[in-house]
């Protein structure tokens, strides 16, 4: 169908009648309109199933525990709408690649195990036993386990993602590359070098007691909505929100509640941000200095005047190690150099450390627009440098707040679903199960694609995801993919992965979150991990679509008995029964004791945070200050020249990969994704007009042609010289070889390009 195109700005707040509006669309769309309603009283609730959109914490007081985009995620998987054989029977692959990712997802469920067929082109129908037979003859005939990669989507639950890991190292590899890699792995790094644990050091609530909450690089309007609840109640009562973010975005200015009718039905809304900047693409890092810079003369100045010190002199002695290299190199940056960099001015810098200095309890958080650049783990440090100035850690209202995306990223990491696994967690594997784990690193995404690109892997398993659509430099992840002997991709929905097959490919139906889960020994329950370290219980009751549809755990322990049989585990036994599965967390990884039993109680539990109890999992044993400086360019492989660095992003009808619809309502853009943000006066001085078409290439340093065509320029409230646009759409410009230092996750955020307008006409009309 095609889709009315349009752009109109948006003037409304985010949330209220608009958030209800288009939920309301989307249950209908499903075909299971009751069904869905019953589901969405369901969501985050005891007992209930965890919403399988973002990571953000429960509240448990509200009457309704999801917000647009979860009901969003709930009605596209809890869906009538199926993908059986006869639709692969009439669809090449060929044909099906030429569609656009909207209508792929948009077909519905997957249903039965299917089996590429390179001859037709075609997807055919394997039974269970055939599929899992062939992944074990691809996996056993390989020269070496490395030879194979375990990918994972930060979906999956504790259970499935821990015996995968169990699975992947009894096999005997490392290679467990995961959307974390992609996304959020700056944050794990910087926080483990900086206070020894890699996680958040806040809990939800303590969103009720900050004074002041600064959020660098997000926009939960869209990716993780039920934050602004957070921080609409906090501002609400006096706390000041400081948020830094390249683009003018609603959801951080105004929110309307859509669970109050009063706001659903009148202009009524609230203010989120006291003080809002538009730092430049990647200077974040030079922002936060500024504020150090400016809070470090204030503290001189009181100390002269014999007044007491600014900072938590204390807490710093106590508790922290570098203070005295960090300040030097504060003292050794210029404040040319930190507004250059950072595109803000001193004053407003200035204005943002006068609003930290006078609150008592302030929260630091931030998301993918500080982590996906190739200085992200600095810049991570960078923050908790500013944090441990003041012993904002460790007491209520004050730590640090990474926002993971997925609802199960972080669970993923602490089941194990790390390429370079703790020494502790591989100590205990060996000692329970009685098994030699293997010590040497694997490979991270980015790692991953390289090597089946030199075609050095031959096996790749997908548990959940969409790695073609995900990964940077889609051709050449294209090709990568292309290259394997064996895909197989355990998936709800058809994606872009599936169409990109090896020699051989499986697409592997899984049940989803919603989803009533039935075993041998009854109904099954699993567990996930929210960004602030709080363990739920989740039960689905949707009747599944199909009888050949199996869980995620139940599919991980087929391979795993084909593949190795029971000689360290009876893996047919662990699916029968996840309890079973629990009773081996609780024996080798850190604070599930008692996990089955805890599973029941109201809210989840919480797993702790070493650092929030101002204990330091460091070689110094205390919290250490990092001592960078800034960078000395922000894109160092790239075209100094380039006149404008792109970052790509995500519209508002629209999860990581999942296209829900072709709207970005608050952004304004209706009916299209093929857009560009650019400010108003760089598209002045380029002679060019809102609404024209125009080619994006990236300048790189590899001699690769990295181009998209056919974008429409949009006026819009973002600094000069930098652009905007949606993945994956744009991911093909984003270089392979461009990552963070420390992380290889692709700096998304930093892309160098030029635009110039389209010498041929485009129709944007997309057929979906």
């Amino acid at each position: 169908m095609k889709f009315k195109t349009e752009i109109k700005p948006y003037h409304g707040a985010a949330g209220g009648w608009g958030a209800l509006e288009s939920t309301t669309r989307f249950v209908f769309d499903s075909k299971k309109v009751l069904s869905n309603l019953r589901n969405l009283m369901r969501v985050n609730k005891g007992r209930g199933f965890d919403c399988p959109g973002c990571a953000w914490g429960d509240d448990n007081h509200s009457t309704f525990s999801f917000c647009e985009n979860g009901a969003k995620a709930v009605s596209w998987e809890a869906t009538r709408k199926a993908v059986e054989p006869e639709f692969f029977a009439q669809h090449s692959v060929s044909k099906l690649r030429a569609q656009s990712d909207y209508f792929l997802e948009y077909q519905g469920r997957l249903t039965h195990p299917m089996r590429y067929n390179r001859t037709t082109d075609h997807y055919e129908p394997i039974s269970w036993d055939a599929a899992f037979s062939l992944i074990a003859s691809h996996l056993n005939g390989l020269e070496s386990p490395d030879q194979a990669d375990f990918y994972t989507s930060g979906r999956a639950s504790n259970e499935a993602s821990y015996l995968y890991q169990v699975f992947g190292r009894m096999f005997g590899t490392n290679n467990f590359p995961d959307c974390s890699n992609m996304c959020h792995e700056a944050s794990g790094v910087g926080l483990k070098q900086s206070i020894g644990v890699g996680k958040g050091t806040i809990r939800l609530d303590d969103f009720e007691k900050a004074d002041a909450i600064f959020v660098f690089g997000q926009n939960p309007g869209t990716n993780h909505p039920r934050m602004l609840h957070s921080l609409r109640h906090a501002s609400d009562r006096g706390a000041k929100v400081v948020s830094f973010n390249t683009l003018r975005e609603r959801g951080l200015e105004r929110f309307a509640d859509p669970q109050k009718p009063l706001e659903v039905v009148t202009p009524k809304a609230g203010r989120i941000s006291a003080a809002y900047y538009q730092p430049n693409l990647g200077g974040d890092m030079a922002a936060v200095r500024g504020i150090v810079k400016a809070l470090l003369q204030t503290h001189r100045e009181r100390i002269a005047s014999g007044q007491p010190s600014l900072f938590d002199e204390e807490f710093i002695a106590t508790n922290c190690a570098g203070v005295d290299e960090y300040l030097a190199v504060v003292d050794a940056t210029s404040w040319e150099k930190i507004t250059e960099q950072s595109g803000l001015s001193e004053q407003d810098l200035r204005e943002a450390a006068s609003i930290y200095m006078n609150a008592e309890r302030v929260i630091c958080t931030w998301a993918m627009g500080v982590t996906q650049h190739k200085h992200s783990v600095p810049t991570v440090r960078e923050i908790t440098n500013l944090q441990l100035l003041f012993g904002q850690l460790g007491k209520p209202g004050a730590g640090l707040c990474p926002v993971r995306g997925h609802s199960n990223v972080q669970g993923n990491r602490t089941m194990g679903i790390d390429e370079k696994a703790p020494k502790a967690l591989l100590d205990a594997m060996e000692s329970h199960f009685k098994f030699t784990p293997p010590r040497v690193p694997g490979h991270n995404t980015v790692e991953a694609l390289e090597a089946m690109l030199r075609k050095e892997a031959k096996v790749l398993i997908c548990l959940g995801g969409n790695l073609a659509a995900a990964a940077p430099d889609t051709p050449r992840t294209e090709q990568a993919l292309s290259n394997l002997d064996l895909s197989v991709q355990i998936s709800t929905k058809l994606n872009r992965t599936h169409l990109t097959p090896g020699a051989e490919a499986l697409i592997l139906p899984t049940l989803g979150r919603t989803e009533l889960d039935m075993q041998a020994t009854g109904s099954q329950f699993i567990t996930v991990e929210d960004s602030f370290s709080m363990v739920h219980a989740s039960e689905g009751v949707g009747i599944p679509l199909s009888k050949e549809q199996r869980s995620e755990t139940a599919i991980v322990c087929g391979i795993a008995n084909a593949v190795l049989g029971d000689k360290y585990l009876d893996w047919m036994a662990l699916a029968d029964d996840y309890n079973l599965i629990r009773e081996h967390i609780e024996a080798t990884i850190p604070g599930f004791r008692d996990f089955n039993a805890r599973c029941d109680i109201k809210g989840g539990f919480y797993l702790g945070n070493a650092a929030a109890e101002l204990k330091f999992n460091t070689l110094s044993g205390k919290a250490n200050f990092s001592a960078s400086p800034l960078p000395e360019v922000l894109i160092p492989m790239g075209d100094q020249n380039a006149p404008f660095t792109l970052q790509t992003l995500r519209s508002h009808d629209q999860y990581n990969t999942t296209i829900y619809g072709l709207d970005d309502r608050y952004r304004g853009v209706y009916g299209q994704r093929e857009v560009l943000f650019i400010h108003p006066q760089d598209l002045a001085d380029l002679g060019l007009k809102d609404g024209e078409l125009v080619e994006i290439e990236t300048l790189w340093n590899d001699g690769i042609e990295r181009k998209v065509t056919g974008f429409k320029l949009v006026s819009y409230d973002i600094p000069r010289g930098n652009l905007a646009a949606y993945y994956p759409e744009t991911n093909p410009l984003v270089p392979m070889s461009s990552f963070g230092d420390q992380t290889h996750t692709p700096t998304s955020k930093a892309v160098p390009v030029t635009i110039r307008r389209c010498e041929q006409k485009v129709d944007l009309q997309r057929i979906a």
